[in-house]
């Protein structure tokens, strides 16, 4: 149990306490965050500190790192490789025939859910354009079609286990995880009780239907394992 104890499960479930972080050394890459404990208004346990720590935590880091908020924890991600951003293009591609007209696909955007407490910043996602025009750094997580990752071979827990726990609590209803270590890409679907309902898994050269609004059958063979 960490430093806030019971209190943390309290936080993300909106109690009486809340808590900020602290630099723990982690993995190359990948930085965890120690609970330290707030006691503020549940009004303002998201907007007010939680946000504060993630700009603190972005100033202090070099360009190029990836910050997200996830609950208490702030979560440090490298910046990606080569590979890594082929696959994303390759993926690109496919999705950006089948958008419904009016939205937009962006990377590096940050999806806030103030009453979740998480700040999550999928490699690709699609948004409605007219949300983009804003000069907020985040757009709410609810309008977005769907977030899609390539796993980091250093923190592939962050993609799979915490980033499948936060996404359907967000509201994005799809969720694809591209995972050129184990040449395997699945598909989380349908939203029900805060949890993706639906999972598809689909080895590198099957295809995984993607559904509506997007509406076609991905094609994973383009896609480049890890060594």
């Amino acid at each position: 149990m960490g430093p806030c104890g019971r209190g943390a499960a309290e936080a993300d479930g909106f109690g009486s306490e809340a808590c900020a972080s602290g630099p723990v050394a982690g993995p190359a890459g990948h930085v965890r965050w120690t609970r330290v404990p707030l006691f503020l208004p549940v009004e303002h346990m998201m907007n007010r500190q939680h946000f504060e720590l993630l700009e603190q935590a972005r100033r202090a880091l070099p360009e190029g790192f990836k910050t997200e908020l996830s609950g208490d924890l702030i979560v440090v991600q490298a910046s990606p490789s080569a590979i890594h951003q082929l696959n994303l293009s390759k993926i690109r591609r496919q999705f950006d025939v089948h958008v419904p007209a009016g939205y937009i696909d962006t990377g590096n955007t940050d999806l806030e859910s103030p009453q979740t407490a998480k700040v999550r910043n999928p490699d690709l996602t699609y948004l409605p354009e007219e949300a983009m025009t804003t000069t907020d750094s985040s757009v709410a997580a609810e309008l977005a079609l769907i977030a899609v990752e390539v796993v980091s071979p250093s923190n592939p827990e962050n993609d799979w286990v915490g980033k499948l726990r936060d996404y359907p609590l967000m509201g994005v209803p799809l969720y694809l995880v591209v995972d050129a270590r184990q040449k395997v890409v699945t598909l989380f679907s349908e939203v029900e009780n805060g949890r993706y309902r639906l999972r598809e898994d689909a080895d590198f050269g099957e295809g995984v239907h993607i559904p509506e609004p997007f509406a076609f059958v991905f094609d994973t063979g383009v896609l480049r394992p890890y060594g």
